[in-house]
C-alpha cells in the first residue's frame, strides 16, 4: 500500500535521525572552540619566542626556537584534537544513557528530571510540564543505539582543532625567517602577537555580547601576563 512505511524502515529511519543530530544541531566546530584553540596555540608559541634572548642568539638559536615552537604546537594540536573527539564520544555515550533511562521510567517527574539535566538550565526552566511530556513521548519512540559512534562532523571538528592550534604558530615565528636581525624579528613577532591577542579577545567579546574592544584590550594584557607566567615557570 503506497504511502505506508514498514515498521522496520521507520525504526531504521529514526535511528539514522538520532545518530545524525550532531550534524543538524552543531557546526563542524563552534566559533568559541576555534577562538580558544587559536589563543592556546598563540600562548604556547609565545613561551618560545619570549624566552629567546636577542642579545645572545644567533641563527642556530633562532632555528632551534623555530623548530621547537612548531613541534610543540604540532604535538599539542594532535593532543587537543584527540581530547575533543574523546569529549564528543563521551557526550554521545551520556546521551544514549539518558535516552535509555528516559524510556525505562514510567514516572513523569523522573522523566522531567532526566530531560532537564540534558538541557541548558535556562531552556529547561522555560519549558512547561506539558511540553516536557510531549518531548518524553516523542523520545520514547526513538531506537536506542547499541554504542556511541562519532559522525563525520565530529571527525572534521577534531581536525579543525588540530589546525587551529598548529597554524596559530606561524604568524608569530615568521618574522624570524624574514630577517637575520634577531632584535627586529622579536619586535615584529611581538607586534603580531599583540594584534592576534587583541583579535581573539575581540572575537570572544562579540560572542559573549560584551564590548569587543574592551575584551580585545583586556586579552592583550591578560595574554601577555599568562605568557610571562609560563616563561617564568619554565613553560
Amino acid at each position: 500500500m503506497e504511502g505506508v512505511m514498514p515498521a522496520d524502515a521507520k525504526h531504521q529511519q529514526s535511528g539514522a535521525e538520532w545518530r545524525d543530530t550532531g550534524k543538524i544541531s552543531k557546526r563542524v566546530l563552534e566559533p568559541i572552540d576555534r577562538i580558544s584553540e587559536i589563543l592556546f596555540g598563540l600562548i604556547m608559541v609565545l613561551t618560545f619566542t619570549c624566552s629567546l634572548s636577542v642579545t645572545e642568539s644567533g641563527q642556530e638559536e633562532v632555528r632551534n626556537m623555530f623548530v621547537a615552537a612548531v613541534g610543540c604546537n604540532l604535538a599539542w594540536g594532535i593532543i587537543d584534537g584527540f581530547i575533543y573527539l574523546l569529549g564528543c564520544f563521551v557526550e554521545r555515550g551520556r546521551n544514549i544513557a539518558a535516552l535509555r533511562a528516559l524510556q525505562s521510567t514510567t514516572h513523569s517527574d523522573q522523566a522531567r528530571q532526566i530531560l532537564g539535566r540534558a538541557m541548558p538550565p535556562l531552556l529547561a526552566s522555560a519549558i512547561s510540564p506539558a511540553e516536557f511530556e510531549a518531548m518524553r513521548q516523542k523520545l520514547s519512540q526513538f531506537p536506542v543505539p547499541v554504542r556511541p559512534a562519532l559522525n563525520r562532523n565530529e571527525w572534521l571538528g577534531g581536525f579543525a582543532i588540530f589546525l587551529a592550534a598548529f597554524l596559530s604558530t606561524f604568524p608569530v615565528v615568521v618574522p624570524f625567517l624574514l630577517t637575520t636581525n634577531a632584535r627586529l624579528a622579536m619586535r615584529l613577532s611581538n607586534a603580531v602577537a599583540v594584534v592576534m591577542l587583541f583579535l581573539t579577545g575581540y572575537a570572544f567579546g562579540r560572542h559573549a555580547g560584551y564590548r569587543p574592544w574592551r575584551m580585545g584590550l583586556g586579552m592583550s594584557v591578560a595574554g601577555s601576563v599568562l605568557v610571562a607566567i609560563a616563561v617564568l615557570l619554565g613553560g
